[in-house]
């Protein structure tokens, strides 16, 4: 008698695992617009009843937990991301971390809760309306070739899905958007300009947080001056980056532990793997921190959003205003630094 292969017969748990995330992956936008309605109503909700705002906050960050959730598959699996792959999976706990610190009284995060509302009023309407979205990649991709031009390189920027009678990589739109270039063997080598390559999510998390914090409003616009058009414009060096890198294939080092690294058949997507997922993801967290840093100098009532987020994470108090020097101020009002 033939034993049949229990492997062949029994699932692979990593397998059903994987496959788990990508069905859980399905849900992640209509459970976007639920996130944000919930955060927007607790924001509400805090003005006049906070006693139900509480209970509607801490729904809200268990939900926000819930759509990470969905997006692990693909930030860790589509995307093959480190960075956000690890982010993604370390924001499942620590937004159920937030929701019951909140449920056990610690109020400051309300305002944590206001600025993931402002986030979310930011990035659904360009994500949900084709004029704004499209208005967006579009004028993103006319700098950044404006850029590339300026250095010497002179690709073919192209609208449609496809060319030369190839469906043009992971595209999902029929945009101006999309960067032509051609490698030495005359092979056609396509950058396409997403929303995610925008500048949008980080600049939604600042806008977010200035936005959510009591403060006077001349000392927003200095912190809103001093984050936001810097994240913009460095996110369009960091497109130069990338489609330079890709599209002339500088970046073609250690091909063999890059494409298994990040599971790569195609040797010539090395270069877009180091100049995206290896050097502009790891330095964008670098560059992150130093706007945050230039926002807490022109409003230190973020730095006790920071501390929450901190606490969120770690579950130990730390002090940063002490640290940087800065006067003792709070997010939801306090005392000022009287300079206005």
């Amino acid at each position: 008698m033939v034993r049949p292969d229990l492997r062949s017969v029994v699932p692979d748990p990593l397998t059903t695992g994987i496959e788990l995330l990508a069905a859980l992956g399905e849900a992640s936008d209509p459970l976007a617009w639920v996130v944000v309605a919930v955060f927007l109503a607790a924001a509400v909700l805090e003005a006049d009843d906070r006693p139900w705002a509480r209970h509607v906050a801490v729904g809200a960050w268990v939900l926000f937990g819930v759509f990470w959730l969905t997006l692990i598959h693909h930030f860790a699996f589509v995307q093959k991301s480190l960075v956000e792959g690890v982010l993604t999976v370390v924001a499942v706990p620590a937004c159920l971390s937030a929701g019951a610190l909140l449920w056990r009284g610690r109020d400051s995060l309300f305002v944590l809760t206001r600025s993931v509302a402002v986030m979310g009023l930011i990035v659904l309407p360009f994500e949900a309306v084709p004029f704004l979205r499209r208005t967006l990649i579009e004028t993103v991709t006319a700098q950044t070739e404006l850029l590339i031009n300026l250095l010497g390189y002179h690709p073919e920027v192209v609208a449609g899905t496809t060319i030369e009678g190839w469906g043009i990589p992971a595209k999902e739109y029929p945009y101006h958007s999309t960067f032509l270039f051609y490698s030495e063997s005359g092979d056609p080598l396509t950058l396409t300009i997403k929303l995610a390559c925008t500048g949008l999510g980080s600049i939604a998390i600042f806008a977010g947080l200035i936005a959510a914090v009591d403060a006077p409003l001349s000392r927003k616009l200095r912190a809103f001056a001093v984050s936001v058009p810097v994240i913009y414009g460095l996110n369009l060096v960091r497109n130069v980056f990338i489609a330079v890198g890709f599209g002339t294939q500088q970046l073609h080092v250690f091909p063999d532990l890059v494409m298994t690294l990040f599971a790569v058949e195609s040797r010539v997507m090395v270069s877009y793997y180091v100049a995206d997922r290896m050097i502009a993801q790891t330095l964008s967290v670098f560059v992150l921190v130093g706007i945050t840093w230039l926002v807490v100098r022109q409003l230190p009532e973020v730095l006790t959003v920071v501390e929450d987020a901190l606490y969120v994470l770690t579950r130990t108090e730390y002090d940063l205003e002490g640290a940087m020097g800065a006067p003792e101020v709070r997010a939801d009002g306090g005392p000022d630094r009287g300079d206005d």
